[in-house]
Formats: structure tokens, sequence, C-alpha cells
């Protein structure tokens, strides 16, 4: 936040609740480089609010100039380092990849990751997903959505602060196309149950998980991801999920 000159009358800006851990977005040398040097032709700037993380009101992104072309949307809410997220891209060739991620240092991997691969339908959004959703792009935009290993937020006094929840549902519900697909995983099973109770009785979804139980087989593309290790290294079983948007 700019420093005022009268910082006894000026107002504080009310700092946001979000729905991921805040951490350091202090780069290290190889990061800043791989940032400095290929953010341009990845990352899409946009003007923000109050935080690095927020979208300004009423800005609209131009897909088609940001990739160069006119081709169905995928778009994943925190890449990460950009393991399951190039990966992922490279076997969709065919669709455009928006991917909204908050930390500097994972976007600067991801880049560095895309650049070594020779990747080009990947775009980056330093920005939280739901700013993303609300400001950046239409109503019905989206062929499928990815909601990979999203904060746990595990304590239960914080779960108010987990990102699948109505409201959040809601929102995807207006930026999918109809039929468009919501995938999503995690490995802690009380936000599995928790994802269920939300999108289950939804009217806006219906499950596409194809097994009697309700869980959805993973995606043979999805890659173990060393996140994800440290999960089953844990103990925890990892449930993939997958709903549709209801015509």
């Amino acid at each position: 936040m700019p420093e005022s000159t009268h910082p006894a009358t000026e107002p504080r800006v009310r700092r946001e609740v979000v729905s991921f851990v805040r951490r350091s977005t202090r780069m290290r040398p190889q990061q800043l480089r791989a940032w400095e040097r290929l953010r341009h032709a990845y990352v899409i700037e946009v003007p923000r609010r109050a935080s690095s993380t927020s979208v300004a009101t009423g800005h609209r992104l131009d897909l088609a100039g940001a990739f160069g072309r006119t081709a169905p949307l995928i778009v994943e809410i925190g890449s990460g380092t950009g393991e399951s997220l190039v990966a992922m891209a490279a076997a969709r060739a065919d669709a455009n990849v928006l991917a909204f991620e908050v930390y500097l240092p994972g976007i600067a991997r991801t880049v560095s990751r895309l650049h070594e691969e020779q990747i080009g339908n990947v775009r980056l959004v330093q920005a939280d997903a739901v700013a993303g959703l609300t400001q950046l792009l239409g109503p019905s935009s989206i062929t499928e959505l990815w909601t990979f290993f999203p904060d746990p937020w595990p304590k239960a006094r914080h779960h108010k602060r987990r990102l699948v929840d109505t409201a959040f549902a809601d929102l995807v519900a207006t930026g999918l196309k109809s039929g468009g697909s919501w995938r999503l995983a995690t490995d802690w099973a009380d936000y599995a149950d928790q994802i269920r109770a939300v999108l289950d009785p939804h009217p806006a979804f219906e499950s596409a998980a194809g097994a009697p139980d309700g869980w959805a087989e993973r995606l043979a593309d999805r890659p173990l991801t060393r996140f994800e290790q440290r999960g089953l290294d844990a103990g925890r079983t990892v449930r993939d999920l997958h709903y549709r948007r209801a015509c």
C-alpha cells in the first residue's frame, strides 16, 4: 500500500479474507531471472485494487488477444509450480489454458517449465481465484475448470476459509459452459466430504463421477506431483471428484 503523507487521517485498507495460506513471495535469484526474462510471454498483467492478488472491478480479459487464437478455455485454480499444469496443458494443445496462481515464485517456476517444454497454450494471472473468475472471465466462457488440492485449512475454525463452498459453486456455475466440467482433487477426507455436500445437491451441477460411490477416477494424464506425494506419505487418501454444469 502506498505511503500516506497523512497517516492519522487516511482510511486504512481492510485486509481481505482469502482462501489461500499467505506465504512469502520472495524469489530466489534463478526464479527472478526466469520471471524477468519470460513473464511477458506467459503472464497476463491485470489492473489491481489494494492487494497484489486483487483485480480491478470491471476488467475483462481479451482471451483471443492473450492467446493469439480462439479455442476452448480450460482454467486451473492454484497452479503451484506448474508440475500438473504443464503436463496436462501439453496433452491439450487444442485448448487455451489459463491458470490463476497467487505466489510469484510458483509462477516463475511455471514459466520456466513452459519455456523448457516449449508449450505455448498456457497463460497465467497472479490473482485470487474468486477475483479472477468474478472480474476477468465472462459468463459461460469456461469449458473445463481444474481445482486440484486447494488449501485445506485443516483446523475446524478455519474451514470457513476453504475455497469450495456454495457461494463459490454459484460463481463457477456462472462461468462454466453448459455441459462444462469441474474436476477437483483433495487429500483431506473432510474437505472431500465438504465438496460433495456442496456440489451433490447443487442445482447447477450433476455428478460425472461414473462410480457408484460418487468418487471419480483419477485423470490418466494428471501427474503425481511432489505436493500430492507428501500427502500420500502422510497416510492421506487422494479423492478425485468430477461434476458437469447441468444444461
